[in-house]
C-alpha cells in the first residue's frame, strides 16, 4: 500500500476524520458525566490533540511526509489569514440568511431569545474552534491537500478534498431531517470544503481555511434563523459558500498578476 497514492490517501483521510472524534472525545465520555461543566471542554481538546498525532503518525510513518506540508506555518500572517477566513465564512453565512429570509424559506431568530446566548459566545467559538474547525482542516486541507498535491492538479485536489469533506457530513447532526435534506446538507458541507480549499491554496497555508470553517459557526451563531424551507436556505448557503470559494481564488489570480514574487513568498 502506498499511503500516498490518492485513492488510499482519501481513504486514510475518512478513517482519520472518525478515528478522531472517537479518540479525542473518550476521555470526556469515560471520566466525566455528560452534565459536568467540563465534559464538552475536555472532549473539543482531547479532538484536537488526537487530530495532531494521528495526523503527525500517518505523515511520518504512512507516508513519510514531513510536517511542514500540513502547512501549520508559524509566522506573523497566521493571525491576519484565520481573521480574513473567519470573516469571509461568516459573510457567506450572513448573506446566505439574508437571502432566506428575503426569499420566505427562513425567518429571523427573535432577538429576545438569542441575547442571553450572547454571554456564552466566546466559549461557543472556541468550542467550534477545537471540535471542529481546527481539526478537521489539518487533516482535510492541511495534511490531504498536500499528500494530493503531489499527485493531481489544483483544480482537481480542491475538488476531491471538498467533496469527500461533504460526503461525510451525511452522518453528522443537523436540522435535515428527509433525505432529501440529508444529501442537500453534504452538498452545503462540500462547498465549505471548496472555500476552505481555496483558502488553503490561496495561501499556502492552512490558517485561512481554519478561519473559513470557523466563520461558517460564527455566522451560525450570531445570526440564527427559523427554517420554513430547510432544504431551500441549505442550497443558498451552499451557493453563497461556492462565491466566497471563487472570490477568494480570484483574489490570489489578481495578486499574482500585480507581483507574482509574492506568490513564492507565502507559498509552503
Amino acid at each position: 500500500m502506498k499511503a500516498t497514492h490518492p485513492v488510499w490517501a482519501v481513504l486514510i483521510a475518512v478513517v482519520a476524520m472518525l478515528a478522531q472524534v472517537v479518540i479525542g472525545s473518550a476521555p470526556a465520555m469515560l471520566l466525566l458525566d455528560r452534565d459536568n461543566i467540563l465534559y464538552q471542554p475536555v472532549g473539543v481538546v482531547g479532538i484536537t490533540l488526537a487530530s495532531l498525532g494521528i495526523v503527525y503518525l500517518i505523515r511520518r510513518y504512512l507516508g513519510r511526509q514531513p510536517w511542514r506540508g500540513v502547512g501549520l506555518t508559524r509566522s506573523w500572517r497566521a493571525v491576519p489569514h484565520l481573521l480574513a477566513g473567519a470573516l469571509a465564512g461568516a459573510a457567506a453565512v450572513a448573506v446566505a440568511s439574508a437571502l432566506s429570509v428575503a426569499f420566505g424559506v427562513a425567518t429571523w431568530m427573535p432577538y429576545d431569545l438569542f441575547t442571553p446566548q450572547t454571554l456564552y459566545l466566546p466559549i461557543a467559538i472556541a468550542i467550534a474552534l477545537l471540535g471542529q474547525a481546527f481539526p478537521e482542516e489539518l487533516l482535510w486541507r492541511g495534511h490531504l491537500f498536500d499528500t494530493l498535491s503531489g499527485r493531481l492538479s489544483p483544480r482537481t485536489v480542491m475538488i476531491v478534498t471538498a467533496v469527500v469533506f461533504g460526503a461525510m457530513h451525511i452522518i453528522s447532526q443537523s436540522a435535515a431531517d428527509t433525505v432529501a435534506e440529508r444529501l442537500l446538507y453534504t452538498v452545503q458541507a462540500a462547498a465549505l470544503g471548496f472555500a476552505c480549499a481555496a483558502a488553503r491554496a490561496r495561501t499556502g497555508a492552512v490558517w485561512m481555511a481554519v478561519g473559513v470553517h470557523l466563520g461558517l459557526h460564527i455566522g451560525n451563531m450570531t445570526l440564527q434563523t427559523n427554517d420554513i424551507q430547510y432544504g431551500v436556505q441549505l442550497v443558498i448557503t451552499a451557493c453563497t459558500l461556492t462565491v466566497t470559494g471563487l472570490l477568494i481564488l480570484s483574489s490570489r489570480r489578481g495578486e499574482r498578476a500585480a507581483a507574482p514574487e509574492r506568490a513564492t513568498e507565502v507559498s509552503v
